[in-house]
């Protein structure tokens, strides 16, 4: 029975560190997406426009399963995660990274795991497991040193700065948001509902995303819906059956390989090539989520005595 029991946990520890895994590689690849519109789509217009896909898309999964409307309990947590992490996070950072080099945001971003480990073991009861701590600060190590190699020295304003950390936070309130929504809802429904939140808390920007949209290359219109359908659409309903299955502290501490695979991204498809302290700063986070992810040694069963 135990046996069972562990074969079963350990098939599902695969499945949510696969949909993880899916995750990483999304969100990793939505740098490169937003880098090539931003300049073309501003800060508000991008996010609704990658919301209004990622709803579209969403919903129609939504009507195919025909899936209910999320329980009542589940609301609080649904309706936070839309406006802190689908609204607030997405506008912030597109705007923030507009005053800001790409080495400063990411190192004031990835301010947003450490958020989530101390606002889940208070709030969560999730505690602060030993290993879990030391990952993340290897981790956080890892996306500074990443940071200072991508760095372009004296770019930075503080609107930029703040803006970047107002992301930070919010990602971090808004991912604790979602954790106790999953135990009432599924990934899908918490996912959808909460980028539905996400797209009606971004409809201000409408005005300037139907002029922008007319003006913009076909190249960054494609990315815009890129960006909706796999970083948000996929990505984040992958991300909400990982949550489902394991600590807000463990998810977020995962999400500091997003910077190592940023790098090997952008050296296969935009031919940026890393210098070594880059490659040192990205098989930092590696090694810090490597050591995050690892559970204290089980406490081995004392034998019964022979009779």
């Amino acid at each position: 029975m135990d046996q069972t029991a562990g074969a079963s946990r350990t098939s599902l520890d695969q499945r949510a560190l696969a949909a993880a895994a899916v995750t990483v590689v999304m969100w990793a690849s939505a740098f490169v997406s937003i880098r090539a519109s931003a300049e073309h789509f501003g800060p508000g217009a991008l996010a609704l426009g990658r919301l209004l896909t990622a709803s579209l898309a969403l919903g129609a999964v939504l009507l195919v399963k025909r899936t209910p409307l999320p329980p009542r309990q589940a609301w609080p947590g649904i309706l936070a995660s839309g406006v802190l992490w689908f609204g607030l996070y997405m506008v912030a950072l597109n705007w923030g990274e507009q005053g800001v080099d790409a080495g400063t945001a990411a190192m004031v971003v990835n301010i947003g795991p450490i958020v989530i480990a101390l606002l889940s073991g208070w709030m969560l009861k999730e505690g602060f497991p030993p290993m879990l701590l030391v990952g993340m600060g290897v981790s956080f190590a890892g996306a500074v040193v990443v940071g200072m190699s991508t760095s372009e020295g004296g770019t930075s304003s503080l609107t930029g700065v703040l803006l970047c950390l107002v992301a930070a936070l919010a990602y971090g309130a808004g991912v604790v948001s979602q954790k106790p929504a999953l135990q009432y809802a599924n990934p899908l429904q918490v996912t959808t509902y909460g980028c539905f939140v996400g797209t009606v808390c971004t409809l201000p920007f409408a005005g300037q995303l139907l002029h922008q949209l007319p003006q913009a290359p076909l190249s960054a219109t494609l990315n815009m819906v890129y960006l909706g359908l796999f970083p948000t659409a996929l990505a984040f309903t992958t991300w909400t059956y990982a949550l489902s299955k394991t600590t807000a502290g463990k998810m977020g501490a995962t999400t500091y390989a997003v910077p190592a695979v940023v790098i090997v991204i952008a050296w296969a498809l935009l031919d940026e090539v890393p210098g070594p302290l880059t490659l040192l700063g990205g098989a930092i986070c590696l090694a810090g989520v490597a050591v995050s992810r690892r559970g204290p040694r089980p406490t081995p069963r004392p034998t019964a005595a022979l009779k």
